[in-house]
């Protein structure tokens, strides 16, 4: 059943509209003058706008009409009337009226417009729901590689992806592991239910718990409505958490419990709700390095690491680079609406030669690159960037004693000239810092804690 607002200068009308429509199982709200029904429509869009088309004021029927379809309201508007005319019937159909009909009526025929009105929205609904889930989609054929690194991994997407266990997906950045997530979703059994993605590192600590598991409205300032987690959002689908290695330990706490015990609760609320959801996490840290260190708990790693599905770097597996950078020359081609043909051999032989720290995702924005760059049929050396060679860093100078060294309080003293030295550069601002040592804020602010660099204060944050 729709959302029905009916509006009408008249009240026996009105109420008698509101009456046969509630009986007929729609919510109804009503308005006495078009003016009132626009602020009410602009507030809270109703499903059907059922008007009257002869109106005081200087807002009729057909004035409502245009400022509904004109303002980006989702409505669709029936206008009724006793004086019809050919031409009134017709400037309404102009103006995007769904149906136009002549007092006196009967409730058989308006509850029969309303009827197709509802079935045309869940049509739309249906089909635009199919469309976003289709587009989201990665199915495993779309994974590229011919390497053995990589028929491995998709060997293990086809032994768990119809399971409920969780999985740990582990790589460096740019490796793909949210397509990875992705297929694991899309080839299992709850392909047709919601796959949602978040990533642990991009929100902030003291909206993440909301994030996940939901508030309730005035559980804290600015909480004006309720809200619903990640959590129920992905009910009976999958949720991605990505970047896992960025939560707080608080958060990871309750994490932990969410998985355990699968039920949720809402920040404020008293009850807790089930929940069915297979978590797939990722990370591009080592995290049995953070349990050691005591910056992830070691029973949610297990929790979260029933299988590993590690991604191996594009530099271990160079095999697969001419492959990854033809079909990205095809989908950049098409994107651009040019004709390229190929890639030269010199060309090839520089991305072969690449080491590809940002992995698939580097080979993604050079190929993008080339293709804007090229006037010829096949991309050439001269569009792709000039890399240096690889320098391997040189060690410290300093004596080895005879009794040997405190490896960790050298390694310890060096991290921490790296770290003042970024803070140096970056004029003490914290998250320029960061974004020197290609770290996380939240990474940043662990370390200077660690190294006894944290002032206390947020002044450095901006």
């Amino acid at each position: 059943m729709g959302r029905v607002l009916v509006v009408d200068d008249e009240q026996s009308m009105r109420e008698f509209l509101a009456i046969c429509l509630r009986r007929a199982g729609h919510q109804v709200a009503v308005a006495d003058s078009a003016k009132t029904a626009l602020a009410l429509a602009q507030t809270d869009p109703p499903d059907v706008v059922v008007t009257d088309l002869r109106m005081p004021g200087d807002l009729d029927g057909l004035g409502l009409l245009h400022a509904i379809k004109t303002g980006g309201i989702d409505a669709e508007v029936i206008l009724v009337t006793a004086f019809a005319t050919a031409d009134t019937a017709i400037a309404a159909m102009k103006q995007g009226a769904y149906d136009y009909l002549t007092k006196p009526f009967k409730v058989d025929e308006i509850n029969a417009v309303i009827d197709r009105v509802m079935e045309k929205r869940r049509l739309l609904a249906e089909n635009a729901a199919l469309r976003d889930q289709v587009a989201g989609r990665v199915r495993l054929a779309q994974l590229l590689g011919r390497s053995k690194a990589m028929q491995r991994v998709f060997e293990l997407i086809q032994k768990i992806h119809s399971t409920k266990t969780s999985v740990l997906i582990t790589g460096e950045s740019g490796t793909g592991k949210e397509l990875v997530a992705r297929a694991l979703h899309t080839e299992g059994a709850r392909a047709n239910q919601p796959f949602v993605a978040v990533n642990c590192g991009a929100i902030p600590e003291e909206l993440m718990e909301s994030e996940l598991f939901g508030h309730v409205k005035g559980s804290f300032t600015g909480a004006v409505s309720d809200k619903q987690g990640l959590f129920q959002k992905a009910s009976g689908g999958t949720l991605f958490l990505d970047e896992i290695g960025e939560l707080s330990l608080g958060l990871q706490v309750k994490l932990l419990r969410a998985l355990q015990e699968r039920r949720v609760k809402a920040v404020g609320a008293t009850d807790e709700v089930d929940i069915d959801v297979r978590v797939v996490a990722a990370t591009n840290r080592e995290l049995e390095e953070e349990v050691a260190r005591g910056a992830f708990r070691a029973d949610l790693y297990y929790r979260l690491n029933v299988i590993e599905l590690r991604l191996p770097p594009l530099r271990q597996r160079r095999e697969d680079i001419p492959l990854l950078a033809e079909h990205f020359l095809r989908k950049f081609s098409s994107e651009q609406d040019k004709a390229l043909i190929g890639i030269g051999a010199e060309a090839l032989k520089r991305l072969l030669d690449h080491d590809f720290p940002g992995n698939v995702r580097e080979l993604e924005n050079i190929m993008e690159r080339a293709v804007a760059l090229t006037t010829g049929a096949e991309i050439e050396a001269d569009v792709l960037p000039t890399w240096k060679a690889p320098r391997a860093p040189a060690a410290p100078a300093m004596d080895f004693p005879d009794e040997g060294v405190d490896l960790d309080r050298l390694v310890s003293d060096y991290e921490r000239a790296i770290v003042v030295k970024a803070l140096e550069r970056a004029g003490g601002v914290r998250k320029k810092a960061a974004g020197l040592l290609n770290i996380t804020f939240r990474s940043m602010r662990y370390r200077l804690e660690k190294l006894g660099l944290d002032r206390g204060d947020a002044s450095g944050d901006e």
